[in-house]
């Protein structure tokens, strides 16, 4: 599918972005039922240029375009693949990537899973589950029935604000999604992964550049301005699927 072809590309400004943006700013009132920062964090939504983009478009979040985005720079999303989405709420991902791999016209499949509750994604099977359940790396291989061609990581813990934790925590998660990928991924493979910059990556990128034949760092405009988070993106899987290193 072209970029410029697809519902939703990534390519172009969104809406508000050019003359008169500030002229559409959304003022939220302070309300005793809201804290402080849960009033900024809807304000930041209602003056949100890719929220409401998403909403436009039909897509569950922003979270969209930021896998659009990455596709359209790097394409590894292809027509008939299988592929795995953790932590795919409210499955915006799951969205994009049906697209993509054409599940509409019965080809190619996505399988889901968060801890969250997901409402039904057409052409895309969900579960409601925690990732880090011991029994899920088995339920989702037997809903596979088969080898994936990418398994993509939108996963993220809830924050502490303590800095040094949290990347710790994000490492854990992609860890984690990383060992799954070794068990499910076929040759050719894709293994896409969120991370935060000044995270302890360096053993993670280290695995990765050995089993990938290429590893990109990619950080999509729809990401947030202020967020430290970045994708890092591997193709080329050349390790044997479940094989040791």
């Amino acid at each position: 599918m072209s970029a410029g072809d697809r519902k939703g590309s990534g390519g172009g400004k969104p809406p508000g972005a050019g003359r008169g943006a500030r002229d559409l700013k959304v003022e939220v009132k302070r309300s005793r039922k809201l804290s402080h920062s849960s009033q900024l964090w809807l304000r930041r939504q209602l003056n949100d240029p890719y929220v409401k983009r998403a909403k436009e478009a039909g897509y569950r979040s922003r979270a969209a375009f930021k896998l659009s985005e990455m596709d359209d720079k790097v394409k590894f999303l292809r027509p008939g693949q299988r592929l795995i989405d953790l932590g795919c709420a409210p499955g915006g991902w799951c969205q994009v990537a049906g697209e993509r791999i054409g599940v509409k016209s019965g080809k190619g499949k996505v399988i889901g899973i968060d801890l969250l509750r997901v409402d039904p994604v057409p052409g895309a099977e969900i579960i409601q589950m925690d990732f880090m359940d011991e029994a899920a790396p088995q339920r989702l291989k037997d809903m596979l029935d088969g080898p994936a061609d990418g398994v993509m990581s939108d996963m993220a813990a809830n924050t502490t604000g303590h800095k040094k934790t949290d990347h710790l925590k994000i490492i854990g998660l992609a860890e984690a999604a990383l060992d799954f990928a070794h068990e499910v991924l076929s040759p050719g493979g894709f293994f896409l992964v969120k991370l935060f910059q000044g995270g302890e990556s360096a053993a993670l990128l280290s695995e990765l550049k050995r089993d990938f034949t290429t590893v990109r760092n990619l950080k999509p405009s729809a990401s947030r301005a202020d967020s430290s988070e970045l994708y890092v993106l591997a193709t080329g899987y050349r390790r044997e699927r479940g094989g040791q290193p």
